[in-house]
């Protein structure tokens, strides 16, 4: 464990906390974060790509009482598709524009070898704000080489969840060669929309503009989310026209559409769908769609769809409170700007973690960014 880092006042929104030196197993670990709901139902089956046999190529990752799991396999038929969609920089009125300060330099110290299944890696733990929930961890190699990167998101109703949940599939992005940013955000109760997009963002840029500390490369990354996580990867994915190096957004389970979950939430007897409604009100600032439309036009992911849009793909469970509807709302619109989308589904009811960790899931998704970076 290196000891924390002192810096100015001028470096105070964005420091080394800590760092530990990790080893690295010998294989990849499946996530282990608790499911985080999202919303919806009713989705048609014939209006998504199923995930079937044909889609494994290797024994699933999946997670035992022990914590281990099976290699990760990376080729399966998605890792065929079309290549990352180019970027342009322009501005949409009211859109928050992420800040980043300095970061120091950690000391490394950790050592690795020739096989990256074997080379251990050190996790800093980074303040990107002046907020206690602005930190991420960042899980580097040291061999100096460029790397390109991973961003996570957790899920959680948007008013809970950490990003501790999200160590073990950390770990096994940053074991297939990857530097992966896994990242904290403010929660509805502590900041209201789009708090949580603006330091989605924060983090990349922070990321991004010392990429050199961590040997990253800024020109190429992607960003993952599950469930409310997955919502914040797809309006990171719409941002604006496009930002600079995203070749790709991926959602598991995510609640893309917050007024579609407001909707299904009103008269129904599934708890997970109304407590749902209810976050996305609180997400809102405590207000519905009628009285900030503004704020909920914001949130409302496929509104934001253009051009220079980065390619997506989203996992859904047949059965599951956040539907497939969520995503094929987005695709249709991704297609109007001849932006590449994939959606999944997966057979049952399974939402987030346990979805992701259900067999051949996690090696379609880690194919498909492997063929966007690597």
């Amino acid at each position: 464990m290196r000891t924390a880092v002192t810096v100015s006042a001028l470096a105070l929104a964005a420091l080394v906390i800590g760092s530990t030196a990790v080893q690295a197993s010998p294989v990849a670990h499946a996530a282990s974060a608790p499911s985080q709901p999202g919303a919806g139902s009713g989705a048609k089956a014939t209006a998504a790509v199923r995930i079937g046999s044909a889609g494994k190529a290797a024994p699933a990752v999946t997670t035992g009482s022990a914590g281990k799991a099976a290699p990760a396999v990376t080729t399966t038929p998605v890792a065929k598709a079309a290549a990352a969609v180019g970027k342009t920089a322009s501005t949409r009125k009211g859109d928050p524009t992420p800040t980043a300060t300095p970061v120091p330099t950690p000391t490394p110290t950790s050592t690795s070898t020739a096989d990256p299944l074997s080379q251990s890696f050190s996790v800093d733990t980074v303040s990107y704000g002046p907020h206690i929930r602005q930190r991420m961890d960042v899980w580097q190699h040291s061999d100096g080489r460029v790397r390109p990167g991973v961003f996570l998101i957790h899920g959680g109703w948007w008013s809970s969840g950490d990003k501790k949940y999200m160590t073990a599939v950390s770990r096994s992005y940053a074991e297939q060669g990857y530097v992966v940013f896994n990242i904290n955000y403010r929660l509805s109760g502590e900041a209201a929309w789009p708090a949580q997009r603006t330091d989605t963002l924060d983090a990349i840029a922070t990321a991004r503009r010392h990429a050199a500390l961590w040997s990253f490369d800024p020109k190429a990354y992607v960003v993952v989310g599950f469930s409310a996580g997955g919502h914040l990867s797809t309006a990171v994915g719409t941002y604006k026209e496009g930002l600079p190096g995203l070749r790709g957004v991926v959602g598991i389970s995510p609640v893309v559409s917050p007024l579609t979950a407001y909707n299904e939430g009103a008269d129904t007897a599934d708890a997970n769908r109304r407590k749902l409604r209810e976050s996305a009100i609180r997400l809102a600032g405590g207000c519905e769609p009628g009285e900030c439309p503004k704020v909920w036009n914001s949130m409302e992911v496929p509104l934001h769809a253009s051009r220079g849009d980065a390619p997506v793909l989203t996992l859904h469970s047949d059965e599951e409170f956040v539907p497939a509807e969520h995503s094929i709302r987005l695709k249709d619109r991704l297609a109007r700007f001849g932006v590449h989308m994939t959606v999944l589904t997966e057979p049952g009811a399974e939402h987030s973690s346990p979805m992701y960790r259900l067999p051949g899931v996690a090696e379609t998704v880690q194919a498909w960014i492997a063929a966007r970076l690597l």
